[in-house]
């Protein structure tokens, strides 16, 4: 019933110490609110382009607690600019939070912040660079098709064509120790229920065929509580104008993103971790290649024992660092892999 919400919340805090970064506050319009951002540039040096970071799914407070610290200091290194804002009704960014905002429409928001940069002069806005994590991977191609000066493209954790969240469930399911037939009962409960509700059904009618997955205790925690009628009927409104694929009853974010990502052109770097319990890895990585890595300057690496935000982890499972109280260490070579991959681009 839900996009995958990332856990983004945490990134900001790797190597704090290592992020003393100079922040300038820089804010652009998008249908009439204010949206707040941080542009980091290079001290000494003119920056050799802006790389814009995309969210994941979720509410952000990205300027406040300064979230990627760790990326946006790879990117100075390199000599490029970093810029990335809170989304809407968060942080100091004007509007109410929408968690269905369409895909389309975050990429209009991320052109927004493209032409605010050029309009206002800024060093490094003449090579637009993009980088983002999990749902990103369907705004920035959006962005590429429409925004056709897009330098390069590094895709962090990046999802195919449909909702992922029947993969993150049936993971989250297998971790917790559930057996197999289990697993298969809660998800196909899960797969009914986006049926019925895309078919305009009832509150009723939905759950009548989810009955078990509503006592799971990892769809309560993930839904804090349940999905409640008035939920359900705000959700239905929106899904319900959204593309579903009969076979699977998965929804579809973007319409022919096959042929959307084979028209992509520009360098791109896609980063992986092998133990992602969000999004099935696997499959978006054969998708790049299957669309991209005849067409452009294409390079793939995943990292073994990381989770789906680019840590280090046990088992890559959605509540493991809260429950488990991990080190937030990011995996081993991850950022080297992107500054090396940024030295080509000169």
């Amino acid at each position: 019933m839900r996009k995958t919400l990332i856990l983004v919340a945490l990134a900001w805090a790797v190597a704090t110490s290592a992020a003393q970064i100079k922040n300038q506050i820089f804010q652009f319009e998008f249908e009439g609110f204010t949206l707040n951002g941080v542009l980091n540039l290079p001290n000494h040096t003119p920056p050799k382009g802006i790389v814009l970071l995309v969210h994941g799914s979720g509410q952000t407070n990205a300027v406040e607690q300064n979230w990627y610290a760790d990326v946006r200091e790879t990117l100075l290194k390199a000599g490029y600019g970093a810029y990335m804002w809170d989304k809407r009704g968060c942080g100091k960014s004007e509007g109410v939070f929408d968690y269905n905002q369409s895909v389309e429409n975050s990429a209009a928001e991320v052109i927004a912040a493209i032409h605010a940069l050029k309009n206002d002069q800024i060093a490094g806005s003449d090579k637009i660079g993009l980088w983002g994590i999990s749902r990103a991977g369907w705004i920035n191609p959006l962005v590429i098709q429409r925004y056709k000066d897009i330098k390069f493209w590094i895709s962090v954790s990046g999802v195919d064509d449909k909702e992922n969240f029947k993969y993150l469930l049936e993971q989250n399911l297998r971790i917790a120790g559930h057996p197999p037939e289990y697993v298969e009962l809660i998800v196909h409960e899960w797969v009914e229920g986006i049926r019925i509700t895309h078919a305009g059904g009832s509150f009723e009618a939905y759950q009548k065929v989810t009955a078990n997955l509503g006592k799971d205790n990892f769809w309560l925690r993930f839904t804090h509580g349940g999905i409640t009628a008035e939920g359900y009927d705000r959700y239905q409104k929106t899904f319900k104008k959204e593309a579903v694929e009969e076979e699977t009853g998965l929804q579809v974010y973007v319409e022919n993103f096959d042929t959307i990502l084979s028209s992509v052109h520009c360098p791109v770097l896609a980063l992986f971790g092998e133990r992602d319990m969000n999004v099935d890895w696997r499959k978006t990585k054969s998708l790049y290649e299957k669309t991209m890595e005849k067409t452009t300057d294409l390079t793939i690496q995943s990292f073994p024992g990381c989770n789906h935000n680019m840590f280090r982890c046990e088992t890559g499972g959605f509540y493991e660092f809260e429950d488990t109280h991990l080190p937030w260490t990011r995996c081993e070579g991850l950022l080297n892999v992107m500054t090396e991959w940024l030295k080509k681009r000169e």
